[in-house]
């Protein structure tokens, strides 16, 4: 089977990756990061222009109705351009939970909102991956008590997903009483990730799917952030084998050099099969369910090893100009970073995939 893109699917990807060279380079994100909070309101405003928050959400509540493969798409472009602006948890994670676990009122209240970007939203399903001493969050008849940590894009969202204790998800509005929320400073300054303390806070369960929805969207939110670092990395190959182009040393350029031109080499062979990897695992979410939890957690884990080889190699090229702000490949590099360890690091998804495939006991 020949497995490639369609037109309309190459077109949706270079839209969002002219829009983002164009309206947030280099020194608009250096500028964004340098800012109080790392998410850019102007970036937001025009992808919902393009459409891009309704990506996955049915016509019916005015979105696009595309499937996670394009939802990927879009996240490699936004990675590429390392963007200030919200999407895996936003437009991705939090109204699959709700097309998926949500009642029809909660559909018709949140997803047009949604969709149109009027409104963002926040996921909290990290303690559904790895619990942490002193966070989780108790649901008792309505009611939400604990801490919920790495809450996903944050700032200014107005409505918050969050998994309990048993994985279970509810809805918090982000002005509800007892609800207190903290900016987290994690290595990228161009994502949003914050604390959430909930006391006595009145939350709206999502009535299907309990722990099976939360799964889903766990798995979701896993290929979003293998996507991104996938657009990160080829951002930082192309960078480096221009620097490699320009940079003059001995009087030739240092692309003409054996070492050079092999750690050029080397991270494009590495990365480039990686695409169809979370092509596959993004259809392997809406037409493989069976497969859908293995494939996240293989493209999770790959690529975060892969990225981290070509952060390091790429900058490795530069020399030392790699690690100066002028450069500004570090905002790619921390990327990559915070997406390796977001809903699991590499080494927690290879002992997940290992008890979803009955190689270790669960």
């Amino acid at each position: 089977m020949e497995f490639g893109l369609s037109s309309e699917q190459r077109m949706l990807q270079d839209a969002v990756t002219r829009y983002l060279a164009e309206q947030s380079p280099l020194r608009h994100v250096r500028d964004i990061a340098a800012a109080a909070k790392p998410y850019c309101p102007d970036v937001a405003a025009g992808l919902a222009d393009l459409g891009v928050p309704g990506v996955i959400i049915p016509a019916e509540f005015g979105g696009i109705g595309l499937g996670l493969l394009e939802a990927a798409l879009v996240a490699e472009a936004l990675g590429h351009g390392v963007a200030p602006a919200h999407f895996a948890a936003a437009h991705v994670m939090a109204p699959l939970a709700i097309m998926l676990g949500g009642s029809d009122a909660q559909r018709r209240a949140w997803l047009p909102k949604l969709a149109s970007g009027e409104a963002t939203a926040a996921v909290a399903v990290s303690q559904s991956v790895e619990r942490r001493d002193g966070s989780g969050v108790v649901a008792k008849d309505g009611w939400l008590d604990g801490t919920a940590l790495f809450v996903l894009d944050a700032a200014d969202a107005a409505l918050f997903v969050v998994a309990d204790n048993a994985a279970a998800l509810h809805l918090v509005a982000a002005d509800a009483a007892g609800l207190t929320q903290i900016p987290l400073t994690t290595i990228d300054k161009t994502r949003s990730v914050g604390e959430l303390r909930l006391t006595g806070v009145k939350a709206d369960p999502l009535p299907v799917g309990g722990a099976a929805t939360t799964r889903r969207i766990i798995d979701a939110g896993r290929i979003m952030l293998a996507a991104d670092i996938l657009g990160a990395g080829a951002a930082m190959i192309e960078q480096a084998v221009a620097y490699a182009g320009t940079r003059v040393q001995f009087g030739r350029p240092i692309g003409s050099f054996q070492a050079v031109k092999h750690m050029c080499a080397d991270m494009a062979a590495a990365l480039e099969p990686c695409r169809s990897l979370v092509w596959y695992a993004a259809h392997a979410f809406d037409h493989a369910p069976d497969e859908a939890s293995l494939m996240a957690c293989h493209a999770k884990s790959h690529l975060s090893e892969v990225g981290r080889f070509v952060a390091r190699t790429s900058t490795e090229v530069h020399g030392g100009m790699g690690f100066t702000d002028l450069a500004g490949l570090h905002y790619w590099f921390k990327r990559i970073g915070l997406d390796r360890q977001l809903l699991g690091g590499p080494e927690l998804l290879r002992n997940e995939a290992a008890r979803l495939q009955g190689w270790i006991a669960g």
